[in-house]
């Protein structure tokens, strides 16, 4: 005997383009279901088994492959893509809502706590279990999850450079590492028996007058630190002990430079959105910077930095 069907549900009025003939990833699957109150665009593509809720929002070109609850309080901008099995967590009010950054990839079986967001471009692999907001372009993985890495290559259409891993030079020298103005410094060491000697002058070594500086240490190994960019302040970065990695992005081009020497510096030039993660757990990292503290000169939200980039590009 045939297994009983399942009755069919009122789907959202799906929209397709009629100048070519419609293919099965236009085609929402028969046993997907969108509540009155959801908000889904045409173009989105929904597996078996997914339910789109009252008060969730599908933006252009999404997909959702299978087997996913999308609560009211779900967004999912342009480009996101959900594996089979993705778990959202339920938001219970405005502070719970989960939103997906445009072109983010969720990986299969993972799950998505009330309140994360994920950022643009972001990467969390099948399996994971993400209770904490995730940078855009980062790749998480774990339970519970932690940055592992950052996205080096987008789409075409995403537009941009993108760089591998930077090399600092052999001996003391400064080069441009081709993102923005941002530059590698390797500074004089002299060895002894005594200890070890680095030294700089400023502002031959270190390109700006310094008039504050801060140490970031005891950094737990799956936290990430800065997530930001300054509208003024310039920025030099040594880390003094251990090791950490320095994700530096001007908008247009991004690299990971990986400091465990201190007698490597890096140059942060205003308009670049830094980001430092993978700390050993002796790391000790030195910011100098060209300003004092003023809190109106960060920019905190990658897509506010992208958006005064091109403002001031034009």
């Amino acid at each position: 005997m045939a297994a009983p069907r399942l009755p069919l549900r009122p789907l959202h009025p799906f929209i397709l383009d009629l100048r070519t003939p419609p293919t099965m990833t236009q085609i929402p699957a028969t046993s997907a279901q969108v509540h009155p109150g959801a908000s889904v665009a045409a173009s989105c593509r929904l597996g078996d088994y997914v339910t789109v809720h009252a008060g969730a929002l599908l933006g252009d070109d999404c997909e959702v492959l299978g087997f996913t609850q999308l609560w009211a309080g779900v967004r999912l901008e342009r480009g996101v893509h959900l594996g089979p099995g993705v778990a959202l967590e339920q938001p219970v009010d405005d502070a719970g809502a989960i939103v997906l950054g445009a072109g983010c990839r969720v990986g299969a079986n993972a799950t998505i706590r009330r309140g994360v967001h994920v950022g643009a471009g972001a990467v969390v692999e099948p399996g994971s279990v993400v209770a904490q907001s995730v940078p855009p372009f980062a790749i998480v993985s774990g339970a519970p999850a932690r940055v592992t890495g950052y996205v080096e290559q987008l789409s075409p259409e995403a537009g941009g450079k993108w760089h591998n891993i930077a090399s600092f030079p052999a001996t003391p020298a400064v080069v441009r590492l081709g993102v923005g103005d941002v530059t590698l410094h390797r500074h004089k060491m002299v060895g002894d028996p005594r200890g070890d000697l680095v030294y700089g002058e400023f502002p031959t070594d270190v390109p700006f007058e310094v008039r504050r500086y801060f140490l970031v240490f005891n950094v737990p190994s799956e936290k990430t630190r800065g997530e930001h960019a300054h509208r003024r302040c310039k920025q030099y970065l040594i880390c003094v002990k251990g090791s950490c990695a320095l994700v530096v992005d001007d908008g247009n081009a991004r690299c990971e430079v990986v400091l465990d020497s201190p007698d490597q510096g890096v140059y942060l030039p205003p308009m670049t959105w830094g980001i430092q993660y993978k700390y050993s757990p002796d790391a000790v990292l030195l910011v100098l910077t060209s300003e004092y503290y003023e809190a109106a000169d960060y920019i905190r939200n990658y897509g506010e930095f992208l958006d005064e980039v091109r403002s001031g590009a034009q």
